[in-house]
């Protein structure tokens, strides 16, 4: 990752004081880049060991049950979370919120007037609580239809239909959870909403185990209703420790109305949901697509990107702390620090995740064959899972530039449909490729389309920039990036080929991923290109003060 060097005039958090959390004034303030160094290393190391725990939470599947027609039942089911992560925690409602409660701290520390923060919870929360519940009710009842249409070709939809009767509560909770998320990232806090999957990945493989061996996959489907609830309790004292602290003072009609402005614009909402469900879409036409395939093309599907993931998922934890701080920038009218912003994100990001992708396309046997074969997952099941990741990871990139752009779209608290244009190209690209290439390729196939429609999708928002997000430049930033993608190239190339040297799995995942980290850095360190070393250096010099609350 890296951290914007500190300009004339910017105000300092103490690094005494502030550790990972913002200043007492609410998130208002001037931002240090020494603090965004710190929220940035606790969000990553919370984020690792929440992807840790769902990388084990994985492994106990495959392990327990398989890659067979029970565990394409519960993954089906497993839809109804993905897409309310995506929705209500990750991207969505994150996108409408946090520029919503920036704007009403930004005015509260200018005015000094009222408590437009309180307001504004006053007038959303028991509107979009109300909007869970109903949404949550229509999921349980519809599971039958749901599950015929998510699957048609599923051998047994009855263990599907009560999986996602489990698993639909988590719209009301998931829904609860973001909306905690993203009133404590306005706030500057980090702690908590980055611990959320931790606790929700510890309840499933809990339940796996306690309840496996006599409800089956089902049990696992109770974990995700469990992990839900945790996600909103461990956030809950912090941000009503936030309220509790705000000013006291009688709301005046100013703060009542500054809060009426920010409370729901509605044609904002429409487009943040709806570009994030057309995101989600590719897994929805993953497994359309799969579910006529044999028994376990869906599970081989989902291990592969899980795993493939993390590198996309850790990078845009820098965008997911910056992205109060572009928003903030924007309602201020400081565009140009807002494009430095972004600037800065992309090539981090545009590094990391390529680093991870010559890593994962280098290694894959090896790492599958580490993870997860074991117990009820055969030989069979890890080389057709090795064989997805490595075409997944071709679309990584694209997947982690479209998560890192489409916030610059939202930044400002405007409505735009330009994301949503974008992504439904992408989604009728996943869905044209994926029809056709299925029957040739079968599995293969369907993870290609995934890569080619998001790719489209990512050069679609990279064009609109100018016009519809923040003014980056855009031709400077691809130049920018290609010196690390042909690093990666080298890399991947140089990793696969010492992978191969060695019989021992475990070994030869440990020299592949060696190699590739090494050739990368090299590369990536050549004249012209040292954006990814500096990067690495801030990290280092400002993880001895860091402190993890």
């Amino acid at each position: 990752m890296t951290v914007t060097p500190p300009r004339a005039g910017d105000a300092t958090v103490p690094l005494a004081r502030a550790g990972v959390e913002g200043p007492e004034t609410g998130g208002a303030g001037p931002v240090s880049q020494g603090f965004l160094a710190r929220a940035a290393l606790v969000t990553v190391a919370l984020s690792l060991a929440g992807a840790l725990l769902g990388l084990g939470r994985d492994q106990v599947l495959a392990h327990l049950f398989g890659a067979g027609s029970e565990t394409d039942a519960f993954l089906v089911a497993w839809t109804v979370p993905e897409f309310a992560a995506t929705l209500l925690i990750e991207d969505g409602l994150a996108f409408a919120l946090v520029p919503a409660f920036s704007a009403v701290l930004a005015r509260r520390a200018r005015d000094g007037t009222g408590d437009p923060v309180r307001a504004l919870v006053r007038r959303t929360l028991p509107r979009l609580a109300l909007a869970f519940s109903v949404a949550s009710a229509l999921v349980v009842w519809g599971a039958p239809y749901l599950v015929q249409l998510l699957a048609p070709g599923l051998p047994d939809p009855g263990l599907a239909v009560d999986c996602t009767r489990l698993t639909g509560t988590c719209v009301l909770t998931f829904g609860l959870a973001g909306y905690c998320s993203a009133a404590l990232r306005a706030h500057r806090r980090f702690v908590a909403p980055a611990a959320i999957y931790v606790a929700y990945n510890a309840a499933i493989i809990t339940a796996m185990f306690v309840l496996g061996a006599r409800w089956g996959v089902r049990a696992a489907a109770v974990g995700v209703a469990v992990g839900g609830a945790l996600m909103v309790a461990i956030q809950l004292p912090s941000l009503l420790r936030r309220l509790h602290r705000t000013p006291t003072v009688p709301e005046t009609a100013a703060a009542a109305g500054e809060a009426s402005r920010h409370t729901m614009n509605l044609t904002l909402i429409v487009t943040v949901l709806l570009f994030a469900l057309c995101r989600q879409s590719q897994v929805l036409v993953e497994r359309f697509l799969a579910s006529s395939l044999p028994a376990g093309a869906i599970s081989h599907l989902n291990y592969a990107q899980k795993v493939a993931q993390m590198p996309m998922v850790l990078a845009l934890m820098l965008c997911t702390v910056t992205f109060p701080v572009v928003s903030r920038a924007l309602a201020q009218g400081d565009t140009e620090r807002a494009r430095d912003r972004v600037e800065r994100d992309l090539r981090a990001v545009s590094c990391f995740v390529l680093l991870g992708t010559a890593a994962v396309v280098a290694c894959a046997p090896q790492l599958v064959h580490v993870l997860f074969q074991r117990g009820a997952f055969t030989a069979q099941d890890a080389a057709a899972t090795a064989a997805v990741m490595r075409v997944y990871a071709l679309g990584l990139l694209g997947h982690a530039l479209v998560g890192a752009l489409v916030r610059s779209y939202f930044a400002a608290g405007r409505p735009t449909w330009y994301p949503v244009a974008a992504m439904t190209a992408g989604i009728v690209a996943t869905s044209g490729i994926g029809a056709v290439a299925v029957g040739s390729w079968g599995v293969l196939g369907i993870t290609a389309a995934n890569a080619a429609g998001i790719a489209l999708t990512a050069l679609i928002l990279l064009y609109g920039m100018e016009t519809h997000g923040v003014p980056i430049r855009v031709r400077p930033l691809l130049a920018a990036m290609g010196r690390p993608l042909r690093a990666a190239v080298v890399a991947c190339g140089v990793g696969g080929f010492c992978a191969s040297l060695v019989d021992s799995p475990a070994l030869g995942f440990a020299a592949g991923g060696t190699a590739v980290t090494v050739v990368f850095f090299l590369l990536a360190r050549m004249p012209g290109e040292q954006r990814l070393a500096s990067a690495v250096r801030t990290v280092t010099r400002r993880l001895p003060h860091a402190r993890f609350r």
